[in-house]
């Protein structure tokens, strides 16, 4: 059990998610789309609501296949708009378009795409915390301010500090796991 996070609180669904998931690296390009994609969904909700529906996501924005998803035309937003299954906000799913346009670009132009445009900024390896608790941990940091800054620049939507944070934890590029958490050695072993 994980005494010292305690964000995901009773509810097993979630605690799968923190035993899992949460925290492993990952250099995927289009799985970090995927992530950052949920994380933009987020705004505004918590992130159980996102977890909950993951699978209705996937299946709606056809398994976040960027290929896909940047040549989706008003027809498909309509259909996006009624899917009871996900969270529908125009804005964000519009935004999950240009985000696919973007990404195919910088797969196409940068070296490593988009997985290295990511990870650059840590030299390619987790950073490690080391929270005593959950009241230590930051809504966002410096890091996360010049990689939102920088996603901002390319024009991707809902990518604010907090979001590129919280980002950032789930996708393993930092440890915020407390120390007391089991999970905390286990994330450091991957790294």
């Amino acid at each position: 059990m994980a005494e010292g996070c305690t964000w995901y609180g009773d509810d097993p669904f979630y605690k799968a998610y923190h035993d899992e998931e949460w925290g492993v690296p990952e250099y995927d390009s289009r799985a970090l789309y995927e992530k950052l994609i949920l994380d933009g969904f987020q705004a505004g909700l918590s992130w159980i609501t996102i977890l909950r529906k993951r699978e209705n996501f996937i299946a709606a924005f056809d398994n976040f296949d960027p290929a896909i998803i940047a040549y989706y035309d008003d027809a498909k937003v309509e259909s996006l708009m009624q899917d009871s299954g996900i969270i529908r906000n125009r804005a964000k799913i519009l935004g999950t378009i240009k985000g696919a346009q973007l990404y195919l670009e910088i797969e196409e132009k940068e070296d490593g795409g988009f997985s290295h445009l990511l990870w650059k900024y840590l030299d390619g390896k987790p950073l490690q915390n080391s929270w005593q608790s959950m009241a230590e941990v930051p809504a966002e940091t410096d890091l996360s301010r010049a990689i939102s800054k920088d996603l901002k620049k390319r024009g991707f939507k809902f990518v604010g500090p907090t979001i590129v944070y919280a980002f950032m934890q789930a996708v393993g590029m930092i440890n915020d796991h407390v120390v007391s958490c089991p999970r905390h050695e286990q994330v450091k072993k991957l790294s």
